[in-house]
């Protein structure tokens, strides 16, 4: 049994508080939780690895909703790297605040989990790893929509290839509006905007989809309420292989009425919602005979009829698609929880790297400069 400290108790802080002290891993408390009993019975039950140690804020509002659940509070950071009994601590706070906390962390001997992004910049993070290395402790990206169900139907086609080669994908996640960040998030000092926030998730799950390099990045970022981050953009990933990514995230960027993922393929198209994998499927074109003969033939002089007083002279056949729902994927949804535990006591390689963190923050880097500079930029 590790036992886990929380230093930062706000939005996300206090949903891994729920997650951990509950036993159950769920860590999205404002909404409520889909029960799927055979997504449940290969679930691994954290309440038997971890156990939650306290938290740390400095709100005393957080500290007080924290007491009323039931949770131990610690009045400092020191506290935290004092206690002896805390074997990781996993970092919540802004995103400025990351690598300083995460060096104190491992040079008092405790492991990290850190939420995304796990800092800022890539410089950053390259010193917070070599602590790592100097000190033996795991540091531990929080990247954990890899396991997202959307995600996991989607990669299940691209591997599986059951429509051929996958040639381009898309995906696509709105902010419900055009509202933008919200609190410390909108203050690039503080490490704000949609790239540092979405957009970990949606680069890390493309390039653990397609391993092969990045060789050019283009992105565009939306500011539509004048903060001095992005609040959205649109990013296009060029693959070594001829892969293309798109994805959109942020402000401006309204929660679609049509899937959030689609992947063409040579022989068809996989679509699947944000979130849920619902509507997740398989398009297979159906054969056109009848529309080849009818507008391979030579034209017919037609009468001329004003617009509204009857039907199109031209009518385009409409989808003709054969539709495959894609098999549930059944993933044990706390694998990172059971994956942290396992790699501190040596039993699992680590699944979410550090080096992969680095590659995704880089990356961002890259897609930021390429807004900046209006610009399609190489990467690797």
């Amino acid at each position: 049994m590790k036992r886990i400290a929380i230093v930062g108790c706000g939005n996300m802080g206090s949903g891994h508080a729920m997650a951990i002290g509950d036993g159950t891993g769920y860590t999205d408390w404002q909404i409520p939780q889909l029960i799927d009993p055979e997504i449940e019975a290969a679930t691994t039950d954290i309440s038997i690895m971890l156990q939650l140690a306290g938290i740390f804020d400095i709100d005393p509002v957080r500290q007080e909703w924290a007491r009323n659940e039931g949770y131990h509070v610690y009045h400092s950071l020191d506290e935290v790297l004092s206690d002896p009994s805390v074997d990781i601590v996993l970092i919540a706070t802004p995103n400025h605040l990351h690598a300083d906390i995460a060096i104190k962390s491992m040079r008092a001997g405790k492991h990290v989990l850190c939420e995304k992004p796990v800092c800022p910049t890539s410089a950053e993070l390259e010193q917070v790893l070599a602590v790592s290395k100097e000190t033996g402790m795991v540091f531990y990206p929080r990247q954990n929509r890899r396991w997202d169900p959307d995600f996991l139907a989607i990669k299940k086609v691209y591997d599986e290839r059951p429509l051929g080669r996958p040639l381009n994908l898309e995906n696509r996640i709105g902010a419900g509006g055009a509202g933008g960040p919200f609190g410390w998030r909108c203050f690039k000092k503080y490490g704000g905007g949609m790239m540092l926030d979405w957009g970990v998730h949606l680069i890390d799950r493309i390039l653990i989809m397609n391993p092969c390099k990045v060789k050019q990045v283009f992105c565009q970022v939306i500011n539509l309420n004048g903060t001095d981050v992005d609040e959205g953009f649109n990013l296009t990933l060029i693959f070594e292989d001829g892969f293309i990514a798109y994805i959109e995230s942020g402000a401006g960027h309204f929660d679609p009425p049509g899937p959030a993922w689609r992947l063409t393929c040579e022989k068809g198209m996989a679509q699947a919602d944000a979130m849920t994998a619902a509507g997740a499927r398989l398009l297979k074109p159906k054969p056109r005979e009848s529309f080849a003969v009818i507008h391979n033939s030579l034209p017919t002089r037609k009468k001329p009829v004003m617009s509204g007083e009857s039907d199109s002279v031209f009518r385009f056949p409409g989808p003709q698609n054969e539709e495959i729902p894609i098999s549930k994927v059944i993933y044990d949804r706390n694998s990172l929880y059971r994956n942290l535990v396992n790699t501190i006591e040596g039993t699992e390689e680590q699944l979410v790297t550090g080096e992969q963190a680095l590659r995704v923050l880089k990356l961002m880097e890259a897609a930021l400069h390429s807004a900046q500079v209006n610009s399609v930029v190489d990467f690797e």
